[in-house]
């Protein structure tokens, strides 16, 4: 398709849906859109979320925290379902007025305490906890550069890359050039850092980590808008040892699948109410294999 120049209008007006397969999640308003109250389980921490990169963020910090014998990081995971429209439910922006998943409600202080925008999720678990964030001010203040590089670069990532080579319904030269020059350097960064440390912010795995990993790890190993070989993640070496080392951690691999709904059943945990729900979730996928 031959690209035409767009005059914008003087003001521009919502007149249809437009963005592709997520076109319906997209409005120039906020607020409600319709009456219903979330559900509370019985944990201190109740998460709103679906498994997006942004979801597993939040969920691989809760299995962190839990293994690491953290017990009052136990959590109710809820999903929403952001195709059907339940991120503008009136429950839902109560807790996040930006409509947006993850979102997290603290119902272990009085009154509960409500947080969202999985960067600011992370931190907050982390200072709760005193976990995965280092206590000496220069490692502190290392990991949290690469937290917020992590939410300030991601979004030519997802909302920019992802959407014009994935999601668009036309496919335009002009913007995947401009964000794959964008990402191929943000994919340089990393690689450049990891070539001199273990982990993002050192040789301590942080929060950074957890940030970085389901965004960046996931488009070097094709799970995110499958475009590793467009990009030519092989080349990012050093990107590849990284993701690969916190691919294996178990806390990591629990993390991923909750909030699931889409992809291979046996990596679906569509809903956690219990650490038990990994064994029972296992269990299942055994009983339906067959014997022999």
């Amino acid at each position: 398709m031959i690209d035409s120049t767009y005059v914008p209008p003087k003001v521009w007006t919502w007149e249809q849906e437009s963005g592709g397969k997520f076109a319906r999640i997209n409005r120039p308003v906020a607020g409600a859109t319709h009456d219903k109250a979330l559900p509370v389980g019985r944990h201190p921490l109740q998460l709103y979320s679906l498994a997006t990169p942004n979801g597993v963020k939040v969920t691989i910090l809760l299995e962190e925290l839990l293994g690491a014998g953290h017990a009052g990081a136990e959590y109710d995971a809820h999903l929403v379902r952001i195709d059907e429209g339940e991120q503008f439910a009136s429950g839902f922006v109560e807790v996040n007025p930006n409509s947006k998943i993850p979102a997290l409600l603290d119902r272990s202080r009085d009154p509960p305490v409500r947080v969202f925008e999985s960067g600011s999720i992370l931190l907050y678990l982390a200072e709760k906890f005193g976990a995965f964030v280092p206590r000496d001010a220069a490692g502190r203040a290392e990991c949290l550069n690469w937290l917020f590089w992590q939410v300030g670069s991601t979004p030519y990532l997802g909302g920019g890359f992802g959407h014009f080579y994935r999601y668009a319904p036309d496919k335009y030269e002009y913007p995947i050039n401009r964000y794959t020059m964008e990402v191929k350097r943000q994919l340089d960064v990393l690689d450049r850092l990891l070539a001199t440390r273990r982990y993002v912010a050192g040789d301590e795995y942080t929060i950074a980590d957890m940030a970085i990993w389901p965004w960046y790890g996931g488009l070097v190993s094709n799970e995110v808008y499958q475009a590793a070989e467009f990009l030519d993640a092989q080349a990012y070496v050093h990107l590849l040892r990284w993701t690969g080392e916190v691919a294996c951690r178990p806390a990591v691999q629990r993390g991923r699948m909750v909030n699931r709904a889409w992809g291979d059943p046996a990596g679906q945990l569509r809903e956690r109410h219990g650490a038990s729900d990994f064994d029972l979730r296992t269990q299942d996928r055994l009983e339906g294999m067959p014997e022999g």
